[in-house]
């Protein structure tokens, strides 16, 4: 069996769902992992549940800074594999989000990615290896109406993971992107706090189609019946960190690999249609 004791692995958003999944999957196998969360007392959580763990708020530039310190010191200035996973879905209409309320989803799902990878990226090159896995989403290929925010963020990710798979070619660090579908998790539960938060929806034209989509965000148990657990992410991780040739993309739940077939062989207005049926 292959021992993975020395290889490093920084995961972001470890406090619940797909996060938590992998660190105790990865670490199952022998990696030593890193676990991270943004709020203190799931930091303590995972230092209990036996973890290396520090803060890490991907909002700040401070804290990512101060976390990769505290990481190197772990790891003796090693690091082998990035998950980067911490992320929110904000809903509503693109028309009924607040421009400050958009830059905070890019600030989370995005800019904040960009600065961890950014200090993760010359330690690498010096080890002359790595992985960095990015945890997108089948919204990042794909559009459905009233999650503007989130796809916008999604989307950008997959341009800069692409662009940074061209660039890093030939030094020994792969970009892999992880492109979920839907995954039980809190996601939802997350997203319902910030629809309350920043969406004035009984202003809003579509607030009647308002009511139906926090009806949903409220619901309790599976959103759909293709829901797969976190540990269908676990998987493709894996992959993309043991694998001598890791994918570009790994598709996960049925409804991925079907709009990924959709997208390819049906006309923009064909392809509409559907997606608003199932935006709804």
């Amino acid at each position: 069996m292959t021992d993975y004791s020395n290889n490093n692995i920084l995961i972001t958003g470890c406090s619940s769902g797909i996060g938590l999944c992998v660190a105790h999957g990865l670490r199952s196998r022998g990696y030593r992992v890193i676990a991270t969360a943004r709020r203190p007392e799931d930091v303590d959580i995972l230092e209990q549940d036996g973890f290396d763990t520090c803060q890490l708020d991907l909002n700040s530039q401070e804290s990512i800074s101060t976390a990769m310190s505290q990481v190197l010191q772990m790891t003796d200035g090693k690091i082998y594999g990035l998950f980067n996973n911490g992320a929110y879905g904000q809903p509503g209409a693109v028309e009924d989000l607040p421009t400050t309320v958009l830059r905070e989803q890019f600030e989370t799902n995005l800019f904040g990615w960009h600065e961890l990878t950014r200090q993760v990226i010359p330690i690498m090159r010096r080890q002359g290896s790595g992985r960095i896995i990015q945890n997108s989403s089948i919204l990042g290929f794909i559009s459905l109406s009233f999650r503007g925010a989130y796809i916008a963020s999604k989307y950008a990710l997959e341009g800069l993971s692409d662009t940074m798979r061209l660039e890093l070619h030939g030094s020994g660090i792969y970009i892999s992107l992880i492109e979920p579908g839907p995954i039980k998790s809190r996601f939802r539960k997350n997203s319902h706090q910030k629809w309350q938060q920043n969406i004035a929806g009984n202003e809003s034209i579509h607030r009647d189609t308002y009511r139906e989509l926090e009806a949903r965000l409220a619901m309790k148990g599976n959103a759909t019946a293709y829901t797969l657990p976190p540990e269908a992410v676990l998987k493709r991780v894996i992959h993309a960190l043991e694998s001598p040739r890791p994918k570009a993309r790994y598709f996960v739940t049925f409804p991925t690999y079907l709009f990924a077939v959709l997208k390819r062989i049906l006309p923009a207005r064909t392809l509409d249609v559907i997606l608003r049926r199932v935006s709804n």
